[in-house]
């Protein structure tokens, strides 16, 4: 039988909220990581975890990739995911 599709929503300190789906995937957290590059731009990047230890280990690879790309600084941020009706419904 096939896994019941859903969808799943994040909403971060900021007001931003992404929503993701329809997936049968068991995510549970969203990270997102602002990069401050050298010359005043930011560059977002982000993703999805099936556990709150997974989504959190990407912390050790976020400061290793900031000594490497020369970021000036960054935020990294994760998430519970809720489950809502669809795109722009609240859970």
């Amino acid at each position: 039988m096939a896994k019941r599709k859903r969808y799943l929503t994040a909403t971060l300190a900021d007001g931003y909220v992404k929503t993701i789906g329809p997936t049968a995937a068991p995510f549970t957290h969203y990270w997102r990581i602002v990069a401050e590059l050298g010359n005043g731009r930011t560059e977002v990047f982000w993703g999805h975890a099936k556990s709150l230890k997974e989504a959190t280990g990407k912390r050790a690879a976020t400061e290793e990739a900031a000594r490497q790309r020369g970021w000036a600084g960054y935020d990294f941020e994760v998430v519970e995911l809720t489950e809502t009706q669809g795109p722009g419904e609240k859970p």
